[in-house]
């Protein structure tokens, strides 16, 4: 096995298995693979370019196989292979996110020590998590990452004489425009159309150009300067997942990459568009824009109330009565006006002025433009100058711009800087949740880690957690074997059930996860052989490719587990019973080997050793059903269920006793 960082430094992304030169390229352009390999972290993996999660877990597995050195065969059979899956179910059923499921999926077992210790050492600091609903309620709302989506600014762009840095700047910054200019005066005419314009040429500076023109030659390295939407545009897709993050790392008390309070307090300012949230000054010159027309119409109003209130005070006299009269016929109003409100008209020009003003919280220069909004020429009706209102929205349009670009800056550089402790931050509560996954399924099945030495394995108190009923009613067992072992029993009594016990314990032993028992030892084997009992007689060609596997298994039998239930089904009994016996002739001495059979009894006969047998012993009958002791009896063959019934109805005593007992002294012989 290659330590860590030789293996990094050495690494050929084509030597992983399954990874050609496409997805080792797209691999090799994220941010420090070798990193997101090593650690399974598939979130990072699946950012490379047509690489899902799922692809993501299988490459990251391969890529510990390789560091390992692990040739992958530990999983020899199908039924190991599905004993594997089911564990790995039980482990992923108790994930909060699905980025815990599908790291997962790259915990396998392995006959490699360093990579069984490697995960032994993550299992034995999980199982001490405390799987707290309020961690796991936070958990909810964390996802990895997104990668922002296409940023376009439209209110500036980039300047520049020289082509090279033409196509520079196109690829370090493709969010604005970038232009060609020859002189002062293509950079007069961007600047008309353009909020912002960003010179990258030394030789601009000291030209006097109107509007907001800057020289930057350092431009293209400062990227969150020229476009901080870019970084806004990251945190505010990311904001809920950052959000829930942070609450993750209260609820659990993790030891934070940054501080949470400054970091959630930055979150806050930054709306779901990417625009900064929270100032007043920016929300002033926004709600200025927004009802400026609104409050222009107001203001108008304002003034001809006045004025229309002002007319008809006159009414009093016949003079006003005849003023009124004129005016409303349009006649000589500006002279009339002039003459006879001047003061009157002032007012009502004064009010509206003021009433804009104050309805637009307008300050400065802004005030002073707004003023000019309303003439001074006296008419009827009041009319607003529509240059002044445009020219008011321009200059509330640029200082809003400037503000909204201003704190977009001083925010992204904030944000900037915690761009590495977020990624960190939603990893670490990821990753938390991986491991209180596997905290649960520690309490949940009472499992602990086992001890790895010495021959074959040793159960004590395991309880199989593949069985279709609540774990809690599973009854214990203790079974240790060590070399070639019947194992014999009655029907229904458990056998089928330790063998799935064994090949779990052995299947997560070498994962290095914990195992449902309460102690464990577990020889590391290099390959694990289960065989499923097979429905019904085979034909033939069926029997002939049967027979081929064990012929492969027993060649090289050294470091292998054998598990086989019921391989007498396969052809007639008097046939199983010689292929069983030659089976377990040629384990002998090579593998550990546990075969359960109801012809315990007729192997052991034609066996040229003399074969342990144990058995897993009913007690008797209650109410119909078997009473079994679950643990099997070493060197002990187990009397069969028509034993058991024969034996019952000898005992019973009626008149039919003494057929039943003769019966009985057959079964002993």
């Amino acid at each position: 096995m290659w330590p860590a960082c030789v293996w990094a430094a050495r690494m050929d992304l084509t030597d992983i298995s399954g990874v050609g030169e496409k997805t080792a390229e797209a691999l090799a352009d994220l941010d420090d693979p070798e990193r997101a390999l090593q650690e399974g972290d598939v979130a990072a993996l699946a950012r490379a370019p047509g690489v899902t999660e799922g692809r993501a877990a299988q490459i990251a597995r391969a890529a510990n196989r390789e560091r390992h050195g692990d040739d992958g065969r530990l999983l020899a059979t199908d039924r190991a292979r599905e004993v594997y899956r089911e564990v790995l179910t039980l482990l992923k059923d108790r994930t909060v996110t699905t980025y815990a499921e599908k790291r997962l999926e790259t915990f396998y077992p392995s006959a490699s020590e360093s990579r069984i210790e490697e995960v032994r050492a993550f299992a034995r600091d999980a199982v001490e998590r405390d799987p707290d609903s309020g961690v796991l309620e936070a958990l909810s709302g964390v996802a990895p990452l997104s990668s922002a989506g296409d940023v376009r600014v439209r209110d500036r762009c980039l300047a520049t004489t020289d082509a090279e840095r033409y196509a520079e700047a196109r690829e370090a910054l493709p969010e604005v425009s970038v232009e060609v200019v020859e002189d002062a005066r293509d950079l007069a005419e961007l600047a008309r159309g353009y909020a912002t314009v960003i010179a990258l040429d030394e030789a601009f500076a000291g030209v006097d150009v109107e509007g907001d023109v800057r020289v930057e030659p350092t431009a293209l390295q400062n990227p969150e300067e020229i476009v901080p939407e870019r970084t806004l545009a990251f945190f505010a897709d990311n904001r809920d997942r950052l959000q829930a993050a942070i609450g993750v790392h209260r609820a659990a008390d993790l030891d934070p990459p940054t501080d949470l309070d400054a970091l959630e307090d930055a979150l806050e300012r930054v709306g779901t568009d990417g625009t900064v949230e929270g100032d007043d000054e920016l929300d002033r010159l926004t709600a200025a824009i927004d009802d400026l027309d609104a409050a222009v119409d107001a203001a108008e109003t304002v003034a001809n109330d006045r004025l229309r209130g002002a007319i008809r005070e006159r009414d009093v006299t016949v003079e006003g009565a005849d003023l009124l009269s004129l005016v409303e016929q349009g006649a000589g109003v500006d002279s009339l006006l002039s003459r006879e409100l001047t003061e009157e008209f002032e007012g009502a020009i004064q009010a509206a002025r003021d009433h804009l003003v104050d309805a637009l919280d307008l300050e400065g220069a802004e005030a002073d433009i707004a003023r000019r909004a309303f003439p001074e020429q006296p008419t009827f009706p009041v009319g607003h100058d529509g240059a002044a209102v445009n020219r008011l929205r321009e200059e509330l349009t640029g200082a809003r711009d400037r503000r909204a670009t201003e704190l977009k800056r001083e925010l992204a550089a904030t944000l900037a800087d915690e761009r590495e402790a977020a990624e960190s931050l939603v990893r670490r509560a990821l990753e938390l949740d991986v491991e209180l996954a596997v905290a649960r399924f520690a309490r949940d099945f009472d499992a602990t880690l086992p001890k790895f030495g010495g021959r074959g394995v040793a159960i004590a108190g395991g309880r199989s957690p593949l069985l279709d009923e609540p774990f809690e009613a599973v009854d214990p067992v203790d079974y240790d074997v060590d070399g070639v072992t019947l194992l014999s029993g009655v029907n229904s009594g458990g056998k089928t059930s330790l063998l799935d016990l064994v090949a779990a314990v052995v299947v997560l032993a070498h994962m290095g996860m914990p195992v449902p028992v309460e102690s464990a030892r577990v020889e590391r084997f290099e390959e694990l052989h289960y065989h499923a009992a097979t429905q019904g007689t085979l034909d033939a060609g069926a029997f002939e490719s049967t027979l081929r596997q064990f012929g492969d298994l027993v060649e090289g039998a050294d470091g292998r587990l054998v598990l086989v239930d019921e391989l007498e089904s396969i052809t007639e009994p008097g046939a199983s019973a010689i292929i069983m016996a030659g089976i377990l002739e040629a384990l002998r001495g090579e593998a550990t080997a546990v075969f359960v059979s109801h012809l315990a009894g007729e192997i052991r006969e034609v066996a040229d050793f003399d074969v342990q047998v144990d058995g897993i012993e009913a007690k008797g009958l209650a109410d119909g059903d078997l009473v079994v002791n679950r643990s099997p009896v070493k060197d002990h063959l187990a009397r069969s269920t028509p034993e058991l019934i024969v034996e019952k109805l000898a005992e019973d005593g009626d008149e039919e006793a003494a057929f039943y007992e003769g019966l009985l002294e057959k079964f002993e012989e």
